[in-house]
């Protein structure tokens, strides 16, 4: 086998894949129905006929309930925003904990912070990156209201543990589904467990409307607080008779009428979309899985996973090469997609300075705070052994990934682990 690529020795894949790009003639020619209408938006900021969006919206609304077996959906602008009005929904207060994932986007813990609550990481488990149940029983205290359950790169957390958990602790759950689009939990879509599921539909998921992000719940009053919260909801409570005026704050949260026919379009695609990972990822796992040191991604029984990323466990006492050279030469090889990173949003200079609103650390510092959070480094150990010792993952979502491009990534990883013993032996 030829030199590795670090070494000066021919790149394995010499040319970049294709680009992931799910929008096609279809969502073009809704865009284009739309904008001959005019009627780009029809939300009006009072209660009435507009209140909840135009034609597009609503049916997209409708057609995601019916897709994803829910009773109702709300969309908006963005997961982020989407989350923002989840938590809103259930009646967060200033001062409350809220029990979140270090591994995730960081806006699962900032949209906590939007209500003055306050974001407590749990630990995450070694097989699916998703949050511990154990540590999150470690981590509930008097003043735990909430859990946000991100269920990251395409696998669901171990949701009835989680939701027995909050039965018996009296806790609201809330799944930030950004990343598992379709997956299956016991035949049950990820994201319509908990008591809210958020998707997203930014750019770079399986399906999207540019920004974008869906709300979804089977509990009618939350799915109307939810509506309210996204279109300010002040100016809507009293001629609507709301008598529940906890968080009915001012947001504009709203979708546009060419976002929602986008969105309608790409629903439509979604299961292909899905499959194509899918089958990628099968095809890259029989290619790999025999690499000593090197673990594929785990699905538990009675679950699918739709890999928004591919997660690598890398061990690196099997072949005493550290995980930053093996990355280097994968790069060499033309691997781009690939990094050695990915959260610990607890580590964040906004966690470990308690510095989010002005300068003199709210909310931690509120009176209304009773608690006691530590962001320290070592709070969250799987976590962190992961990110700096372990973990490895490719962006599923950037390549289309054919079948000669999965056969070129695992003969680079073939290609890397036949030189063990030259990349152990450099200095």
């Amino acid at each position: 086998m030829s030199k590795l690529a670090i070494f000066g020795g021919p790149k394995t894949i010499s040319a970049p894949f294709e680009a992931y790009n799910s929008i096609g003639k279809e969502e073009l020619e809704a865009a284009k129905v739309v904008l001959e209408t005019g009627v780009l938006s029809k939300y009006l900021a009072r209660w009435g006929p507009d209140f909840c969006g135009g034609k597009q919206v609503r049916a997209f609304e409708d057609e995601w309930s019916k897709y994803f077996n829910v009773s109702h959906s709300v969309v908006v602008n963005s997961n982020t925003s989407g989350l923002i009005a989840a938590l809103g929904a259930i009646g967060i207060e200033p001062g409350d904990e809220v029990i979140v994932s270090p591994w995730t986007m960081s806006a699962s813990a900032t949209s906590i912070l939007v209500w003055n609550a306050i974001p407590v990481f749990a630990d995450i488990e070694d097989a699916t990156f998703n949050l511990d149940p154990v540590s999150i029983i470690s981590n509930i205290t008097p003043y735990t209201r909430a859990i946000m359950v991100p269920d990251i790169f395409g696998h669901a957390a171990d949701l009835d543990a989680i939701m027995d958990i909050a039965s018996k602790y009296g806790l609201r759950v809330i799944e930030d589904n950004a990343q598992s689009p379709a997956a299956l939990y016991r035949n049950q879509y990820v994201g319509t467990v908990a008591d809210i599921g958020v998707f997203s539909l930014n750019y770079h998921k399986h399906i999207h409307t540019g920004e974008g992000g869906v709300c979804v719940t089977n509990d009618p009053i939350l799915a109307e607080r939810m509506q309210l919260i996204r279109n300010h909801a002040e100016g809507a409570v009293e001629e609507k008779g709301v008598t529940n005026l906890s968080n009915m704050i001012g947001f504009n949260f709203r979708l546009t009428e060419i976002q929602a026919a986008i969105g309608r379009e790409q629903l439509k695609k979604l299961p292909a979309l899905v499959a194509e990972r899918q089958k990628a990822a099968e095809r890259l796992t029989e290619g790999i899985r025999d690499l000593p040191g090197l673990r594929p991604p785990v699905i538990r029984p009675n679950c699918t996973h739709v890999y928004y990323a591919y997660p690598l466990i890398y061990d690196p006492a099997v072949s005493g090469v550290p995980k930053a050279k093996i990355l280097a030469a994968l790069q060499a090889e033309g691997v781009t997609a690939i990094s050695g990173s990915y959260a610990n949003v607890h580590l964040f200079p906004m966690f470990q300075q308690r510095m989010a609103y002005g300068t003199k650390g709210f909310p931690w510092s509120a009176e209304f705070y009773k608690g006691k959070v530590s962001y320290e480094k070592g709070i969250c150990p799987m976590a962190e052994a992961l990110q700096d010792e372990k973990y490895m993952g490719i962006e599923m979502c950037k390549y289309r990934y054919e079948d000669q491009d999965v056969d070129l990534l695992i003969a680079a990883f073939r290609k890397v682990w036949a030189h063990m013993s030259v990349l152990k032996s450099d200095d």
